[in-house]
Parts: structure tokens; C-alpha cells; sequence
């Protein structure tokens, strides 16, 4: 049977495996969508119509107008059960505290969020002080600003600084205004919140409100309330559930890939022990079924110290994945029943799935291995063997022609993944054939630290190179990982950072400070061509899908035309875009369209439906959004857009709530916030990768350690110091490492090539290979180290006491 001292390594790796798998799946159980705290109290929610577009574009639902949710508020309010319906209107206010936008809870959406005060009783907001505001110019805030009633406050609004006095005040973020200022500001309205009547029940009240609604909205109740939390903490969510399920796959992955390189090596180790096995009669399948029992023990031992260890953790990994920014500030641990089922199930199969390509080895040994003293191999890889490398090594090829050609990042960055599994399974699979030449590659560098010595290195390496290629399989695997996430995540930065800066043409640039946008004000005061997005949506039934989102930006056609090099005309004329009905297009929005000629129904932020008449149509990368219409529109019909960029050619001082760059800057900052979220997940999943790694070297070089002893006492008594044989381990060790370095550095440098190739498809221009060799030398230092300790350590303890006598030497005496 398997002994403890063999089975330590795997359970070790399934038990780390598990842990995080176990982890991973209790947090992606509790990454449930939350019912924001402003409508905790509305047992019902009615929902505007749900934007057609995909689950990952977080845009909000398409508004009603002021007109149409006034009326279906009215109907509503007259629904038995209900004592109130109450229209959520949300706008852009943000309280300056000292000149500058509060930081108070700057990670939370809501805290520079403005509602009407009716809203406060769908949340059953507290007011600790004051009074509710009753008119303009009167406001109610969070008490953590530390402002006192009656104080004068400055808002920064679309429009620019108001002011406002603190009429009240809430423990609460947000601020609260009167009701008419809210509708001048909020005309469109995308949730009506029902108040209940004590012993009403929400499920008959939703049923008569669906009957209201009709196919216009949507009646939410319970736990699907949560659909209506803020746009930001839905895209955190999915960012942190992203990052979870990568998280787990690649652990199994990994988990999986190390513990089948243990047991590998385990199986070589016992081969002896197997024969005998065979010699007293013991069949094929009964040495495989052996080998499964030991390996289902193994893993269900190891699958519930994971488990319990991934419970345990969970609450602090949670914690850490709220202050990276990976979920919301709103996130919490849950327990439930499926992730510890599937934990408790995830350690007997990896197990399980690690053991197969093992136990048909050991299935093969012959009784006659029982009588060999030498551990030479004897047969080299199978046919079968190499024809599932070269199938893996073909099917990695082919995904990275798919990266090459890949129209989106995404889609290639999944690609690329995907073929660097492949290369690296499939490299794993013919490394045994591998080894060899490689090690004659480096002969030169293998024999510097001394002929015997050096000799000893290259021969153990090129008689056992199933021994070998076990051994190097952990570093492979993370030196592959480490090289392609690390390369791919920095090169495609650098390459879509310097796209962008090139399509502009200005000196300097005005972003926000601290607010999510820039102000009329703002830019009025900056000059230069500005940006105004808003999103609007397409609801011309014979597009598909309906309420399709797209994003409008309000601009001056002619300075527009200045700032953008991209911008390519392929029919019509900006200059005629002006007046309240006129648009431009992309060109992949023609179609949907019809003719240049048709009318052009978008819904804006309002509720308004307007039919615009399209004037010019440009090329997909002329913009940074769908459409381009006048600036004014926009204002017109969403009184709360902000400002997203201004282009000026001078610098100058920048106005409140805003600062000025360099064009460089400007690009390298503008997805700042996605790049940091990038950049910690790409550490995590090296963290992960390079853990394992680690882990499996030192694990298996310790197995190799006690599995040599005779052959380290035998060097001993051929004449060797312990100095000499310590040498002798660390080289092999080294060398290890170095094939394993050099196997996964090739496979990953051919995933990152594909890479480069498909952004430079995208981007159109040349694309540099950016690789961050210091996170790679890490990765490579602390395997080295590990893999040095680990052989050097066991050998040192095993050759503190002098070897015994020569029997020759006995017998002479």
C-alpha cells in the first residue's frame, strides 16, 4: 500500500486544491445581486424595461417619461394593498466639503447619488436631524459629512457648483432634495416602489401590478429586488464572479496537473514493489484497482481538510475582496448546501483524474521488475502517448490562431488561456521525450561545475528522463502561467493605451477629480472640445434585440473633427450635424438603420422617443462610442449626464472637481481603475499557478531525495565528500528547474505571440512584446530555491553520519 511518507505530496495538493475550490465556490454562492438599502422597505418594485443587450454590459433599463411613469404611478397607488407607490428618481449630486468632492465613501455609487425625498421611505431612510426639504435650494445629507442643519453646502451638479442649505440630516449616503427639484433633474424614472398595506400580501399585490404593467416593465419581488442595485456594484459583482471561477478552474486544473506528476513519480518510485505484486500473482487490474483505492483514499481525506480549511478562510478572502474592489462594499459570506457538496465531491475526482495515466504504468509493470536492481528505464514513451501530446500540442496551435485573429480582447485573452493549457499539457506529455535533447542542448553549462560531477548530472538526466520529466512538470507549468497571464495582461495594456493616445490630437486633456464626470461649468470654463455620453436606446421593432443600448456622445461636430485623427467619413457630412434631430452613425449601425434617409427612433435618458435623421455615417473605430449627436440634445433630454473629457491645446488651471494631463497620461489612466483590477487578478492567478508550483517541486524532489538514498550512501563509499554529493543534488535540482523554465517559457512565448498578432490586428499598428521579468524571475527564483532546499536539506540529514564500511574493505580488515 501507499505509505504515508508517498501519499503526503498528493494529499497536500488535492488538500490545497480543494481549499480553494471550496473557498472560491462559497464566495461565488454569496455573490448573490442585493437589494439596494433605498428600497429595502418597497415589498414590490415595478422595473422599467430591461435593456436587450448582454448580462456583462451593466447598462441601466430604458426610462420611462415623466409623463407615462406619472400615470402608471396613479394606477399602481390604486392596486388593493398598496398605501403608496413611489417613483425612484436618481440624478448626479455630490456634496463639496473644503472646495473638493467628499471622499466619504467614494467607493459606494450611491454616495453621489440625488433623490427626491419621497424615496427616503422606500428605504425607511432615519432622519437624525432637521427637517425634510420643502422646497428648492433646501437639502438633506449624510450625517458623516459632518455638516450641522441650516449650514450652507455647495452641490456639484450637471450643471455645475449650487448651492444648497442643510435642511436635515440621514445616516444614509446620498443626498435628498424636494420633490419637484428631483423630477426637474430625474424626468425619466426606471423603478416605482410599492409601500404595502399591513397584512397585504406581495405576491397577490405583484400579480395585479403585472397585470398594470403589461409588457412595459417588470414586478419584482423578494430576493429578485436585487436586479435593481446600482449598475457599478452589478459590474463589481460580475467582475468578482469572474475572477472566483477562474480562480477554482485553475486550481482544479492545477490541482489535478501536479497531483498526476506526483503519482507518476510515486509509480516510478514502487515499481519494484509492483512487480513483486506481479510476481505472487496480482493481475493488471488488480494493481490498477490498488492504485485507484489508494488515490480515492488520498482524495477523500484530502477533499475534507480542504474543505473545512475553504470554509474557514472564505469570510477573510471575502473581506479582501471587498478592499481590492473584486466585489461590492455590500458583499457578504454565505454559507450554502452546493459549494460543500461539490468541495466534498471535487477531492475523490481530481484524484481520481490525477491517478489514470498513472495506474495504466503501473498496470504494465512486469513481475521480472521485481529483480531489478538498476532503476534505468527500460522502454521508452508509447505510441499512445505521443499521439495525445501531439493532438494537445495541435489543438494549442490552433487556439492560437484563434487568439491572432480574434476581433475582440476578450475573446482572445480566453483563447489564449485555453492554448496554453493545451501547449502546456501536451509538452507534459512529451517531455519525457523532450529531456533528452535538451539536456544535450546544455551540456556545455552542465559539465562547468566539475567532470565527475557533471558527468553524474547529465547521465541521471538522460537515463531517467520519465524521472526528470516529472520532476520539471511543476515548473512548467508555472513558469507558463506566470509568462503568459503576466505578458499578455501588460502588452495588451501598452498596446490599447498607445492606440488611444495616437487617435487624439490635442496638447492636454481635463478629466474628473474625484467625481465620476465634469460639469457644464466645468466645461465652460476649460474651453476645448468635450465629451458628452448618455446612453440611449433603439426601439425600432424591426431591430433586434428590442431596447438595444448604445451610447451617445454630445459633441460640437467641429471640434470634434480637430481632436479625433481616427475619424473617417464614409457618407454625408458632420458639419451637418445640428439642431434636435440629427445623428451619425457607424457604419455596422447602418444596416440596422436602413437607408441614410429613414428615420433614426432612439429612447434618451428622458423617456423621450425621437426620431433623428442620420446625416453622416462613419467608420466602427472613428468613435468612442455607437452615435455622435449635438451636445445640446443631449442636455436637453438628460439633465444629469456628466462630462467624460475636454481636449485643449494649452495648459491651464483646471476648474473644481477636475485636473489636467498629458495626452499620455490621459490614455494610460483611462482604464486605470479596469488595469488595477486586471493587474491583481493576473497575481492572484500567478499566486496561484506559482503556489503549486512550488509546492509540487518541493514535494516531489523531497520523494526523490528518500528515494535515492542508497544511490547517494553508494556515491559516498565510491569515494565522494558530503560536499560533493550535496553539489550533486543541488545541480540535478537546478538543471530540473531549468528545463522546466525553459519547456514553459517556449510554450508561453508561443501564446503571447499569437497575442501580439491579434492586437496588432486590432489596433492597427506594430505592437511591442511587453513581458514583466520580474514577476517571471520570481517565479523561477522561488521554484530554484525550493527545488534547492528540498534536495539539498534530505540529503545533508541523510549523510550527517559517516557511511558504514566498505564490505570489501570489512573483509580485508
Amino acid at each position: 500500500m501507499l505509505s504515508v511518507r508517498r501519499s503526503a505530496s498528493a494529499f497536500v495538493a488535492v488538500a490545497i486544491g480543494v481549499a480553494l475550490v471550496a473557498a472560491a465556490t462559497l464566495l461565488l454562492a454569496s455573490g448573490r445581486p442585493q437589494v439596494p438599502e433605498r428600497l429595502a422597505q418597497a415589498a414590490v418594485v415595478v422595473q422599467s424595461p430591461e435593456a436587450g443587450t448582454a448580462a456583462d454590459s451593466f447598462v441601466p433599463s430604458r426610462p420611462w417619461s415623466a409623463t407615462a411613469a406619472a400615470e402608471l404611478t396613479s394606477r399602481l397607488a390604486g392596486l388593493p394593498g398598496v398605501a403608496a407607490a413611489v417613483p425612484d428618481r436618481t440624478f448626479y449630486a455630490q456634496p463639496l466639503v473644503g472646495g473638493r468632492p467628499s471622499a466619504a465613501d467614494a467607493r459606494r455609487e450611491d454616495a453621489h447619488q440625488g433623490h427626491g425625498w419621497s424615496d427616503a421611505q422606500l428605504g425607511g431612510l432615519r432622519r437624525t436631524a432637521g427637517e425634510p426639504p420643502r422646497k428648492a435650494g433646501e437639502v438633506v445629507v449624510d450625517s458623516a459629512l459632518g455638516l450641522r442643519t441650516g449650514a450652507p453646502v455647495t452641490l456639484l451638479t450637471a450643471a455645475g457648483p449650487q448651492p444648497y442649505t442643510v435642511s436635515g440630516l440621514v445616516d444614509a449616503p446620498g443626498v435628498y432634495v424636494a420633490d419637484e427639484v428631483a423630477a426637474e433633474l430625474a424626468p425619466g424614472v426606471r423603478a416605482i416602489g410599492l409601500l404595502l398595506a399591513p397584512g397585504a400580501d406581495p405576491e397577490r399585490v405583484a400579480v395585479a401590478a403585472r397585470g398594470v404593467v403589461g409588457g412595459d416593465g417588470q414586478v419584482l419581488t423578494g430576493d429578485a429586488r436585487g436586479a435593481l442595485e446600482p449598475r457599478g456594484d452589478a459590474r463589481t459583482r460580475w467582475i468578482g464572479t469572474q475572477v472566483l471561477t477562474a480562480t477554482a478552474a485553475l486550481a482544479g486544473f492545477v490541482t489535478v496537473f501536479v497531483v498526476a506528476s506526483t503519482f507518476a513519480f510515486t509509480i516510478a518510485q514502487r515499481r519494484r514493489e509492483l512487480g513483486l505484486l506481479r510476481a505472487v500473482g496480482a493481475t493488471p487490474h488488480q494493481v490498477r484497482r490498488m492504485v485507484y483505492a489508494e488515490a480515492l483514499a488520498v482524495g477523500a481525506s484530502a477533499g475534507l481538510v480542504g474543505l473545512l480549511v475553504g470554509a474557514a478562510l472564505a469570510p477573510a478572502l471575502g473581506r479582501l475582496l471587498v478592499d481590492v474592489g473584486f466585489e461590492p462594499a455590500t458583499f457578504a459570506v454565505r454559507y450554502a448546501f452546493w459549494p460543500v457538496a461539490v468541495s466534498l465531491v471535487a477531492g475523490p475526482v481530481i484524484a481520481l483524474l490525477a491517478v489514470w495515466s498513472a495506474s495504466r504504468r503501473a498496470a504494465r509493470v512486469r513481475p521480472l521488475e521485481a529483480l531489478r536492481e538498476a532503476a534505468v528505464e527500460q522502454r521508452p514513451i508509447g505510441r499512445l502517448r505521443v499521439a495525445t501530446g501531439a493532438f494537445l500540442v495541435a489543438v494549442g496551435a490552433a487556439l492560437s490562431v484563434g487568439t491572432a485573429t480574434a476581433d475582440e480582447a476578450r475573446v482572445a485573452a480566453q483563447y489564449a488561456l485555453y492554448a496554453v493549457m493545451a501547449l502546456v499539457a501536451g509538452a507534459t506529455v512529451l517531455a519525457p521525450a523532450v529531456v533528452g535533447p535538451v539536456v544535450r542542448l546544455l551540456r556545455s553549462p552542465v559539465r562547468r561545475p566539475g567532470g565527475a560531477i557533471g558527468m553524474l548530472v547529465r547521465g541521471g538526466a538522460l537515463t531517467a528522463t520519465r524521472r526528470t520529466a516529472s520532476l520539471a512538470a511543476p515548473v512548467l507549468l508555472t513558469v507558463a502561467f506566470a509568462v503568459l497571464v503576466s505578458g499578455m495582461v501588460r502588452t495588451t495594456t501598452a498596446a490599447y493605451a498607445a492606440g488611444r493616445a495616437d487617435n487624439v490630437n490635442a496638447g492636454w486633456i481635463v478629466v474628473p477629480d474625484g467625481g465620476p464626470g465634469l460639469s457644464d461649468q466645468a466645461v465652460a470654463t476649460a474651453g476645448g472640445t468635450a465629451l458628452l455620453p448618455t446612453t440611449v436606446f433603439r426601439t425600432d421593432p424591426g431591430t433586434l434585440p428590442e431596447n438595444r443600448p448604445l451610447t451617445a456622445l454630445g459633441v460640437d461636430p467641429a471640434g470634434f473633427t480637430a481632436a479625433n485623427r481616427a475619424l473617417t467619413v464614409v457618407a454625408g457630412s458632420l458639419n451637418d450635424l445640428r439642431g434636435d434631430d440629427t445623428v451619425v452613425l457607424t457604419a455596422s449601425e447602418v444596416p440596422a438603420a436602413g437607408l441614410p434617409s429613414q428615420p433614426y427612433p432612439v429612447v434618451f435618458a428622458d423617456g423621450t422617443l425621437v426620431p433623428l435623421r442620420v446625416v453622416a455615417v462613419v467608420t466602427d473605430d472613428s468613435l468612442p462610442g455607437d452615435l455622435l449627436v449635438p451636445r445640446a440634445v443631449v442636455r436637453r433630454h438628460d439633465p444629469s449626464a456628466l462630462t467624460s473629457t475636454v481636449y485643449v491645446r494649452d495648459r491651464i488651471d483646471p476648474p473644481v472637481g477636475a485636473r489636467i494631463v498629458d495626452v499620455a497620461t490621459w490614455a494610460a489612466e483611462a482604464d486605470a481603475a479596469e488595469d488595477r483590477l486586471v493587474w491583481l487578478f493576473t497575481l492572484l492567478l500567478i499566486g496561484v499557478s506559482a503556489g503549486y508550483g512550488a509546492i509540487a517541486v518541493a514535494n516531489t524532489l523531497l520523494l526523490a531525495a528518500a528515494g535515492r538514498a542508497a544511490d547517494l550512501r553508494l556515491i559516498r563509499l565510491a569515494g565522494a565528500t558530503r560536499r560533493q554529493v550535496i553539489w550533486l543534488v543541488t545541480a540535478e535540482s537546478a538543471l530540473v528547474v531549468l528545463i522546466g523554465a525553459l519547456l514553459g517559457g517556449a510554450v508561453a512565448f508561443a501564446g503571447l505571440l499569437s497575442i501580439r498578432a491579434g492586437l496588432a490586428e486590432q489596433v492597427g499598428a506594430p505592437v511591442d512584446l511587453v513581458v514583466p521579468w520580474p514577476v517571471v524571475g520570481g517565479v523561477v527564483g522561488l521554484c530554484l530555491l525550493l527545488a534547492v532546499v528540498a534536495s539539498a536539506l534530505p540529503a545533508w540529514r541523510l549523510l550527517h553520519h559517516r557511511p558504514a564500511r566498505s564490505p570489501v574493505r570489512a573483509f580485508a580488515g
